[in-house]
């Protein structure tokens, strides 16, 4: 175990993330590696392709190839609240074009990606099953039907004014006046 690992990934981390690898090592186990490390911590991070590479031998540049291409592996964490925005017949019918810069627009997160403050990330999904209630979005578990960038606008404002008051009283409790 390197020092720059110890850096980078606490203790735990890699402490499960040798355990993963040692238990799923051979021929062909990049991609289940991979899904494994996204379903175990939530992402697959430049730390822990080093990681499997040191274990495996598999080159770096071949992790990398296979986390990019897939759209199953994300290379940074997710935040808080996970967006799914469908785009199936019915969702592109009723306007998932326009639901997914609106979601793009009022959380700051690209497709594929997550907005600045950590909060938000986006995906684009080709089916929620909620085809009856398009246009649809996902927030973590929560469906949201006939979205419009209106009622969008009106999500995100509520999560952040939550999030924004989960944070004064969590500052309250430790004695912080902010």
């Amino acid at each position: 175990m390197s020092d720059e690992m110890v850096g980078v990934l606490p203790d735990e981390k890699i402490i499960a993330l040798d355990q993963l690898i040692q238990n799923n090592n051979g021929p062909g186990a990049a991609i289940i590696i991979l899904q494994k490390v996204q379903s175990m911590f939530g992402c697959v991070t430049p730390a822990m392709i080093s990681r499997i590479t040191e274990y495996t031998g598999i080159p770096e540049s071949e992790l990398y190839g296979i986390a990019t291409f897939y759209s199953q592996f994300r290379l940074q964490p997710p935040g808080k609240y996970l967006i799914k925005a469908c785009c199936g017949t019915a969702c592109h019918l009723g306007g998932a074009e326009k639901v997914a810069r609106a979601i793009e627009e009022y959380t700051g997160a690209a497709e594929g990606g997550t907005s600045e403050d950590g909060l938000f990330s986006l995906e684009t999904v080709a089916c929620l099953g909620c085809c009856s209630m398009a246009p649809v979005m996902m927030v973590n578990e929560t469906v949201y039907g006939g979205v419009t960038p209106k009622s969008i606008q009106k999500i995100v404002r509520q999560i952040k004014s939550r999030e924004k008051a989960e944070k004064s009283s969590i500052g309250v409790l430790e004695g912080d006046d902010k």
